[in-house]
């Protein structure tokens, strides 16, 4: 079964305009072109259609999406991912729902508002415009994608990983080695493979052959890590933090 350009656009709330743009990039190739020109989708178009149109709900970039895609072939599991981050999405507005009549009731009634209640389900991504102003929206588009989309126990694992790897820096720098030493340059070589699994940074576009100078980013990175206070508790502190900075200054010089 096929469908036209002018089915689709009406069916998918989109325009025909755009449609044809996606296909002028190569985002979304017609299954085939009759021979009066007019562009005709199968089942498996359709798809690839409608993870597009989740994608930029989630606030990426036609570039960032077509990346994404390329390194999903697998689509039933990339769908099941979108449906994790659906049905989250779902249980927060569900919850902000709650809060906001919980709120309007209160008024109404001159009843007290529970502040702990008012702000349920809120995400305040805390860090979004420090991102998007260092590495661009896309950036931060891409690596909330990626969070979002984990399952509660692949975010668990991911935390956990990511604590162990402060802890040992704490430890490392606390034993009072050299942050040139043999111990160090591994927990740099860990913290920079850490940073590459996160998509949306530099380390991790340069590790699928994308642009990036990722020897300035880590070196940028610790110069933050130091004169940002929030991240020295990460770290054990300021002479913790200052002994990261060393380390990746140093595995950044001679690795990247």
């Amino acid at each position: 079964m096929e469908w036209s350009v002018q089915q689709i656009a009406r069916t998918a709330g989109t325009t025909s305009r755009t449609l044809r743009h996606y296909d002028d990039i190569g985002l979304l190739k017609p299954s085939r072109t009759g021979g009066n020109g007019y562009r005709f989708y199968d089942q498996s178009t359709l798809v690839r259609l409608q993870r597009i149109l989740l994608l930029r709900d989630l606030g990426l970039g036609l570039p960032a999406i077509a990346e994404i895609l390329d390194h999903e072939p697998d689509v039933e599991q990339a769908l099941g991912r979108h449906l994790d981050w659906l049905r989250q999405e779902q249980d927060r507005l569900a919850r902000q729902i709650v809060s906001v009549r919980q709120t309007m009731e209160a008024l109404k009634d001159g009843g007290q508002i529970m502040a702990e209640h008012m702000f349920d389900g809120f995400d305040h991504t805390r860090y979004k415009d420090e991102v998007e102003e260092r590495w661009g929206k896309d950036a931060f588009a891409k690596s909330d994608a990626w969070w979002r989309g984990m399952a509660p126990a692949e975010k668990e694992t991911w935390k956990q990983r990511s604590r162990q790897l402060g802890s040992d820096w704490i430890a490392a720098a606390e034993s009072g080695v050299s942050a040139g030493s043999a111990e160090a340059q591994e927990l740099a070589r860990r913290q920079v493979e850490w940073l590459t699994g996160i998509p949306g940074t530099p380390a991790s576009a340069s590790a699928a052959g994308g642009s990036g100078d990722v020897k300035d980013y880590v070196t940028g990175l610790g110069e933050m890590y130091v004169a940002d206070p929030r991240f020295a508790a990460n770290y054990g502190g300021e002479a913790g933090v200052m002994f990261v900075r060393d380390a990746l200054q140093i595995y950044a010089a001679k690795h990247l």
